[in-house]
């Protein structure tokens, strides 16, 4: 146990002396990021940092799209975050509920956003065609759109 905590610390000394132009507040994308997001302090942050670099997850999820990154890098924590996590794994059944103004999804987000259930509903659903432009949207254009649609 103890050689594996020893391991740990060099990890993260290592890791935040190679990449301290990486560290912010999230300690960036990847699959630490979201593995430790919630959770403050150095501690975290430094085994979310050393998680991504050691699997080189912020790498490939920003190469991919995947693990909470974009490419573009236009959502990079909190709320938005959150959203494109959720977003990516029930977009159909959030255009459903969007085109209906009301369901399981919208009163998900609802609460991710801290915003009224059924205001949202109807803000969605009112700007239906704004949110969802075509059939090949990504989530990260619907999540900035109900983002704004919301002004959140």
């Amino acid at each position: 146990m103890k050689k594996f905590l020893s391991t740990v610390v060099v990890c993260a000394a290592m890791s935040l002396a190679t990449s301290a132009h990486a560290i912010d507040s999230t300690g960036g994308c990847g699959l630490g990021s979201m593995a430790w997001r919630g959770q403050s302090g150095i501690i975290p942050q430094s085994l979310a940092i050393t998680t991504n670099n050691t699997f080189w997850t912020n790498t490939s999820g920003v190469t991919f799209g995947t693990s909470g990154c974009d490419p573009n890098g236009r959502i990079t924590g909190g709320t938005g975050h959150i959203m494109l996590a959720f977003l990516q794994d029930t977009m159909e059944q959030f255009a459903m509920d969007a085109a209906a103004g009301r369901g399981e999804t919208i009163d998900t987000l609802a609460g991710i956003m801290n915003v009224d259930s059924a205001t949202l509903g109807k803000e969605v659903q009112q700007n239906f065609a704004y949110i969802f432009p075509n059939d090949n949207v990504e989530a990260v254009d619907v999540t900035l759109r109900v983002m704004e649609v919301a002004h959140a």
